[in-house]
């Protein structure tokens, strides 16, 4: 599966990562020989897919070696075109992604978020395409915004409301942004999000707006009444825990909202309303009560 040693003439550049038709010279114990600009490589059984007759279509790279290899088993992701590649793992220089060859390939530092807290951890996933370093090695590139603009699906109205998948492909001054699985393109704005996503992570959300362009912006926040009862929730394993009172009331302060529940003094107040509503709490001598049944 390498060319013979101290014929790596060609310029690699113009070949690794693509897909090329070569023509087959011959047939040895170490496998077919073919020629790829007046270049002699070699194709391994084991790299076959089927018969190999007289000219074979063949993806070129480096194998781990650095030597020229090839195969006929054509990953999705080339110079040509982009696939999601999975995070294998992560290193000081960037991280590695599997695209369906025997080695892994680098996504450099440079082309990823300069904070590190927001790089792909392992089982993330990237929408990569092919190109080459300085030294002509191949590396894999993260989509640029331009690319999904012009390649994305439409939204439907009929979309909104509804919970979408994606994966996470970049991040711009208000958020970040995302692909989901029908291929549309999601903004997730900060102000929409419980925790800050990282580059190439798999989050579920729901369809906010859908936009006239066919962009959709999404949340990460449930609807108003899932997090009212979320709230509730909160409030009443507090009580509980203190015997069925505690000094929080409408009128306590942000600040002491915060401190206790994690939540705003407006959410605060929408789910006491409700635990008062349905007769579970009482509010009096500046407390809150757990009202026993």
């Amino acid at each position: 599966m390498e060319t013979k040693k101290g014929e790596d003439s060609m310029n690699r550049r113009d070949f690794t990562g693509r897909i090329v038709t070569a023509d087959v010279i011959k047939m040895t114990r170490s496998g077919f020989h073919l020629k790829i600009d007046d270049e002699s490589v070699i194709l391994k059984e084991e790299e076959t897919t089927g018969p190999v007759g007289n000219t074979v279509d063949v993806f070129l790279y480096e194998a781990k070696n650095g030597s020229l290899a090839v195969s006929m088993k054509h990953p999705e992701v080339t110079t040509t075109s982009y696939d999601w590649a999975q995070v294998t793992d992560a290193v000081n220089a960037g991280v590695f992604v599997d695209i369906g060859l025997p080695k892994d390939i680098l996504v450099s530092k440079d082309d990823l978020p300069e904070e590190k807290e927001q790089w792909p951890k392992r089982g993330d996933k990237l929408f990569v395409t092919l190109d080459h370093d300085r030294a002509g090695r191949l590396k894999a590139m993260p989509i640029r915004e331009d690319m999904v603009l012009s390649e994305r699906d439409r939204a439907e109205r009929s979309l909104l409301g509804h919970d979408v998948a994606g994966n996470v492909y970049g991040f711009n001054e208000g958020g970040a942004v995302m692909i989901t699985t029908e291929g549309v393109r999601a903004f997730l704005h900060t102000a929409e999000q419980e925790f800050a996503p990282r580059l190439g992570q798999h989050l579920h959300v729901r369809v906010i707006d859908v936009k006239e362009d066919g962009t959709i912006n999404v949340t990460m926040k449930p609807v108003r009444t899932v997090r009212q009862q979320e709230d509730a929730e909160k409030i009443m394993e507090v009580l509980q825990k203190r015997g069925g009172k505690m000094p929080f009331t409408d009128k306590s302060t942000p600040a002491e909202i915060e401190a206790q529940f994690q939540m705003s003094k407006a959410a605060f107040k929408r789910a006491l309303g409700k635990l008062m509503k349905e007769g579970k709490v009482r509010q009096e001598s500046g407390g809150t009560f757990l009202i026993q049944d």
